[in-house]
C-alpha cells in the first residue's frame, strides 16, 4: 500500500523541523540538552506542527516506547478516560528517567475531564511529564494553563508553505500546473497537512487535477471557492459557500479569509480593508441571527475593494 505523504514528509527531528521563531528553536534544543521537559502546552491551527514536535521531542529525549501514551483527547476525553488509561499509565514506575503522556486536541476534553487531568498533573509530577496539544488554548481551563508552559506554534510563512508542497509534488513526480497548486494551497492554507493529503489524493494518475474534474478523487469546496474567487465571480462564490459550509465550520471560514488576504486584494491598502471588513464580519457573527448570512454579508463587501 502507498504510505501517506503526511507520514513519508513528516520532519523527524529539530534539524528538520521550521521553526517560525529561533527562540523556540533555542528553548527546543534547551529541553533536549538538559534530558527533561516541563508540562507543555502546544497551541496553533491545525495542520501547523504540533504533534510532529511533540514527537520530535519524544525520540530526541529517548523515551523508552513503554514510558508513552498517546491519546487523542476528541476521542477519549471523559473523566472516564483520564481516570483508566492515564491515571493507570503513570502511576507505575517508568523504565527511563519519566514517563511521557501527549494528549492531542487537549482543547475537545470536557471540563470534567480537564479538571481530573489537573489532579493527575500535580500528583504523579516526578515521575510523568504531559505534552498538550490544542488548536484553542481558550477552550484550555486556566488549571491547566498554570500548569504547563505555553508554546504557541505559528503558522507557516505562505512562501514556505507553498515550497514544501511543491517540493514533495517533485519528489513524486506528479505533473501539475501551478495555478491549480495554488488552489489547493489557498483552500487549505495554513493547514498544511490537509493540503498533503488532498494533494496525494488527487494526484493518483501522476497528475494532479482539479478536484471537480470527473478523475478528481477527493474534492474540498474551498477549493471550487478559491477558483471562483479568482475569476471574480463572487455570486457563485456565495453560493457555493452558503451550500456547503457546516454551522460549526463559520468560525473558521472568517480566520481562513484572514489567512488569505491576497485572495480579496493584492495591494496593502486593500489587504488592510479586508481586515476590517473581515473583523467586523465576526465581531457581527456572534451577534446576528442567521450566521450564514453574515458571512454571506462579508463576502459582498471583501468583493468590493477593488471595484
Amino acid at each position: 500500500m502507498k504510505k501517506l505523504w503526511t507520514e513519508q514528509y513528516r520532519p523527524t527531528d529539530i534539524d528538520s523541523y521550521v521553526f517560525r521563531d529561533e527562540s523556540q528553536r533555542k528553548q527546543v534544543k534547551g529541553w533536549i540538552k538538559s534530558g527533561a521537559i516541563p508540562h507543555l502546552l502546544f497551541s496553533g491551527a491545525a495542520g501547523v506542527g504540533k504533534t510532529t514536535l511533540a514527537k520530535i521531542l519524544i525520540t530526541a529525549l529517548d523515551i523508552d516506547q513503554y514510558d508513552m501514551l498517546e491519546i487523542n483527547a476528541s476521542r477519549e476525553n471523559s473523566v472516564d478516560s483520564i481516570r483508566d488509561k492515564v491515571t493507570g499509565f503513570v502511576s507505575t514506575l517508568p523504565f527511563g528517567e519519566f514517563k511521557i503522556v501527549l494528549l492531542d486536541e487537549a482543547d475537545y476534553m470536557s471540563p470534567n475531564g480537564q479538571a481530573a487531568l489537573r489532579g493527575v498533573m500535580e500528583t504523579y509530577h516526578d515521575t510523568a511529564r504531559f505534552i498538550l496539544t490544542c488548536n484553542y488554548p481558550h477552550k484550555v481551563i486556566p488549571a491547566l494553563h498554570s500548569r504547563c508552559q505555553g508554546f504557541h506554534i505559528d503558522k507557516i510563512d505562505p512562501t514556505e508553505f507553498t515550497a514544501r508542497v511543491a517540493h514533495i509534488m517533485l519528489e513524486e513526480k506528479v505533473e501539475f500546473e501551478l495555478d491549480i497548486l495554488d488552489n489547493y494551497v489557498k483552500a487549505t492554507y495554513p493547514d498544511l497537512r490537509k493540503c498533503i493529503n488532498l494533494l496525494q489524493m488527487n494526484s493518483i494518475t501522476g497528475k494532479l487535477v482539479s478536484p471537480h474534474s470527473e478523475d478528481a478523487g477527493v474534492s474540498d469546496y474551498k477549493i471550487d471557492m478559491v477558483e471562483l474567487v479568482k475569476k471574480g465571480q463572487y455570486r457563485e462564490a456565495r453560493e457555493l459557500l452558503c451550500k456547503q459550509i457546516r454551522p460549526d465550520e463559520i468560525d473558521d471560514m472568517y480566520r481562513w479569509m484572514y489567512d488569505n488576504l491576497e485572495l480579496w486584494s493584492d495591494n496593502p491598502d486593500g489587504m488592510d480593508k479586508a481586515i476590517l471588513i473581515i473583523r467586523k464580519g465576526l465581531v457581527n457573527h456572534t451577534l446576528v441571527a442567521d450566521p450564514e448570512i453574515n458571512l454571506s454579508a462579508t463576502l459582498i463587501e471583501l468583493s468590493q475593494i477593488n471595484s
